[in-house]
């Protein structure tokens, strides 16, 4: 066995200090900063005030613009957009009171939805400056508005003004939205529990130009707690202050105690309808059902395996769900849905044909099996899906290579309850959420009408403490209604994506505390792993993204064409990105083609290891690096280590963010029921095999059948798994060795790093690991040993091990074999 020093899980300390650093790749010079387009016609145009018309449209048509879409704006329209100029409706509209608008509107209405495509994300805003125009038709305007694809509620008086501030408490978290404000203002927001005396700064809350709002999130709270909360708004002439009282939810829902029920009492096979059952609770109390061991398995004789439909106010609590033709639980139009401890698989349709690599229920299908789930809360919201296991899966989503990925997703979500105060409000927290190389799904959480501003969360919902794993697509995606929208805590590897924020419709949402590492689809080809863009296409959200660890081959955060556009709005502050590969288009902290104006990258840590530095395709003038980007030694510190809490300076800390218990390695509670009904059993055709440790010097590994693997040479191979190992845990299998090799065992993990510890050795002639040579003889024998009493807790690697470094590789013999691996619960 080689000797390495073990670094263990660390603190990181992210910089003391905000200086700008170097930036060791530039990649070209900064592009001018993108701004809405009439903002940069309007620059031009001032310039030429004296000239004449034409002039003013040559100029305009032989400016390089550099952006498609505001070269085909003026290609289309230069002389239009000179009589805008020229009528003085491309000022801002802050400060422009369009007194010509009537005029030039009437004789010309297609000039209204002109100026709304110049001025794509301030639309909202303008239209209801252009609505109080006295003697303007209003028709005039309304047709504008809807030949946009524009809301017509968010502009006109009666319906624009009457929206009421807010606060939206979650169980650990809560959303704020003051309506009515002023972009140019500034506040401060400061909160604490009820019956505490000192106050906790918040972190500000954020433009938010579609309603014209000011919008920010409360996070880390305590459940059922009460708090108070206080926002200071300053303008240049005015002073506000807005107070409000909330309590946080509670950690679990009020059970109606002549409404729980057992499973096994009410289930006789096929399909749970809830709806035919008539099980539903209220908000006084919930109605329960307890799975008691009764494996619920529909086949594929119904859409989904568990009907909850509109029934509201239920809770299912450790049910194990086989099978459903497309969906494992399935809700519609309600709310108030509490699934907890649920194990589901084997649901969704399976290949009657491929088509161009695509998969299709039968050869007459017209479209690709797709959008089939473990979990689909329709048009659902105000709901918890908490510690439940989504994995094995019918079919597995084809990959980029064929097209855009199709499939299932574990989660699907369509948060846009009918009622308002119901939609959104969605908690989704540790889970565990997994493919398999060879099966993956097309997202693990996906979001339907995500194109859409009340498409996929919505708005006020909570993603956190969860593991998402193997997809061909996005591992998680929020796009659509992103308003108050966390995504915290969670671990996701094995995508093409990690999170989708495209397009963010509405915002800000916060992305923050994440572990993003070891991407790729199942040909290994990935693209970022957090990828936003749509701003000017469908306006306009912000994205916060903040203290996230990344560690990935091609970019940190980068853009996806939508409708297009490849626009983002970011503000970064306090990450640690470091990639690997080195491209055109790949290797970059940030990949920004565009760089628009409001965008900032603050104390991020960045480093490529191909460069050996930081690299970032961004408005370099608003970067203020990390001193420890161009550290080297720290820099290898922080590659084969997770970090546990990321901790900044006082100058950089992020109130009510920075600080707080971030990546703690995620942990999944288990009811006792659940873990008497726990077993991993060792499956090759499951799991993606890879050196471990850098100990893997030579040597194959044979996958001789579903339970069964050999190893030959000087070999040290892992595959993650993911299993809660208690003390009544016992691990069982059949070893066969051959020859004399130093070291034989099994390890079960949490990282890539040896520890003796976490080694079971059977046999060896060096010892190291945990002594089990006892519990072997030679030269084949079945084991049963009581892995619980020397390890506990959540494992996230199991790790084979055959070692043999003092024999040449020419004279080396040794080969084990370990067949019907099983980790299951004693009696």
């Amino acid at each position: 066995m080689k000797n390495y020093c073990v670094v263990p899980l660390l603190i990181i300390f992210i910089s003391s200090a905000l200086v700008s650093c170097s930036i060791s790749n530039k990649t070209s010079p900064s592009k001018q900063l993108y701004n809405q387009p009439g903002t940069l016609f309007h620059r031009i145009l001032v310039q030429l005030d004296n000239q004449a018309t034409e002039a003013k449209v040559a100029a305009l048509k032989n400016h390089s613009f550099g952006r498609v879409k505001t070269s085909n704006l003026v290609e289309k329209h230069a002389n239009s957009i000179v009589e805008l100029y020229e009528a003085g409706l491309l000022e801002n509209y802050k400060t422009n009171d369009y007194v010509n608008a009537d005029k030039v509107f009437k004789s010309k209405p297609e000039l209204l939805e002109l100026l709304i495509q110049l001025f794509p994300i301030d639309s909202y805003a303008l239209l209801r400056k252009v609505q109080s125009v006295e003697n303007l038709d209003q028709d005039l305007i309304l047709t504008a508005i809807v030949s946009m694809n524009l809301d017509p509620t968010l502009v006109f008086d009666e319906s624009a003004s009457g929206l009421e501030n807010s606060v939206t408490p979650l169980i650990n978290s809560a959303g704020i939205v003051l309506y009515n404000q002023n972009e140019d203002s500034t506040n401060t927001v400061r909160f604490k529990k009820l019956n505490e005396l000192q106050w906790r700064d918040g972190l500000s809350l954020v433009w938010e130009p579609v309603y014209g709002a000011l919008s920010g999130s409360l996070v880390y709270l305590d459940e059922d707690t009460e708090y108070e909360v206080e926002i200071m708004v300053k303008s240049e002439s005015d002073e506000q202050r807005y107070s409000f009282t909330f309590k946080t939810r509670a950690n679990s829902p009020p059970i109606d105690p002549n409404k729980v029920y057992y499973l096994s009492e009410i289930y006789n096979g096929g399909q749970l309808n809830l709806e035919e059952l008539d099980i539903y609770g209220s908000e006084d109390g919930y109605a329960k059902i307890i799975g008691d061991g009764t494996i619920i398995d529909a086949g594929d004789e119904f859409l989904s395996a568990v009907h909850i439909g509109r029934q509201s106010y239920v809770m299912l609590e450790n049910f194990i769900i086989k099978g459903g033709k497309r969906y494992g639980i399935f809700a519609d139009r309600t709310h108030n849905i509490w699934i907890k401890g649920c194990d589901v698989s084997e649901y969704g349709r399976k290949a009657g044909v491929y088509k161009n690599g695509k998969a299709y229920e039968s050869e007459n299908s017209s479209s690709p099996i797709n959008y089939d789930s473990g979990i689909y809360l329709q048009k659902t919201g105000v709901s918890v899906i908490e510690n439940c296991e989504i994995h094995n899966q019918n079919l597995s989503a084809n990959h980029w290579g064929n097209g855009h990925p199709n499939g299932p997703s574990a989660i699907l979500v369509w948060a846009y309850h009918p009622d308002e105060a119901l939609r959104g409000q969605m908690i989704v927290r540790n889970n565990r959420l997994y493919g398999s190389d060879t099966n993956r799904f097309n997202d693990v959480i996906e979001g339907r009408q995500n194109s859409w501003r009340n498409g996929g969360f919505v708005r006020d919902s909570a993603i956190y403490g969860n593991y998402l794993a193997f997809a061909n697509d996005d591992l998680v995606e929020l796009d659509g209604g992103q308003r108050n929208v966390l995504f915290y805590n969670n671990e996701l590897t094995q995508g093409y994506t990690g999170i989708s924020v495209a397009p963010n419709r509405l915002g800000p949402n916060y992305i923050f505390h994440n572990y993003i590492h070891d991407l790729g689809d199942e040909r290994g080809s990935e693209w970022t792993a957090i990828k936003a863009g749509g701003l000017m296409s469908q306006p306009a959200g912000q994205n916060l993204i903040l203290e996230n660890y990344i560690y990935t081959n091609r970019n940190g955060l980068a853009a996806s064409n939508f409708n297009g556009d490849n626009t983002f709005w970011v503000h970064m502050q306090n990450n640690i990105t470091i990639t690997k590969n080195i491209g055109n288009a790949s290797g970059f902290c940030i990949y920004d083609e565009q760089k628009y104006y409001k965008s900032r990258s603050i104390n991020d840590l960045c480093f490529n290891e191909s460069i050996v530095g930081a690299r970032y395709e961004f408005n370099l003038d608003d970067i203020v690096e990390n001193e420890l980007s161009d550290d080297e030694t720290y820099i290898e510190m922080l590659k084969d280590n997770r970090p546990t809490l990321l901790e900044s300076s006082p100058t950089s800390l992020i109130p009510n963010f920075s600080n707080q218990t971030s990546t703690e390695p995620i942990q999944f509670s288990m009811s006792p029921k659940e873990l008497e009904n726990k077993t991993w059993l060792l499956d090759t055709k499951e799991l993606k095999f890879t050196s471990f440790s850098q100990q893997y010097e030579y040597g194959q590994t044979f996958k001789e059948t579903r339970h069964t693997l050999t190893l030959t040479g000087n070999n040290w191979i892992k595959a993650p798994i993911h299993y809660e190992i208690t003390e009544k845990t016992e691990l069982k299998l059949t070893l066969e060795i051959v020859g004399v090799p130093e070291i034989v065992g099994i390890g079960f993990e949490t990282d890539n790093k040896q520890n003796a510890n976490r080694i079971i050795q059977f046999f060896g002639t060096q010892a190291w690991g945990v002594d089990a040579q006892g519990f072997f003889n030679a030269p084949a024998t079945e084991i049963t040993f009581p892995i619980g009493k020397y390890i506990q807790g959540h494992v996230k690697y199991i790790v084979f091990v055959l070692d043999y470094d003092d024999v040449k590789k020419s004279q080396n013999n040794a080969s084990v074999t370990f067949s019907d691996i099983k980790l299951t619960i004693s009696n």
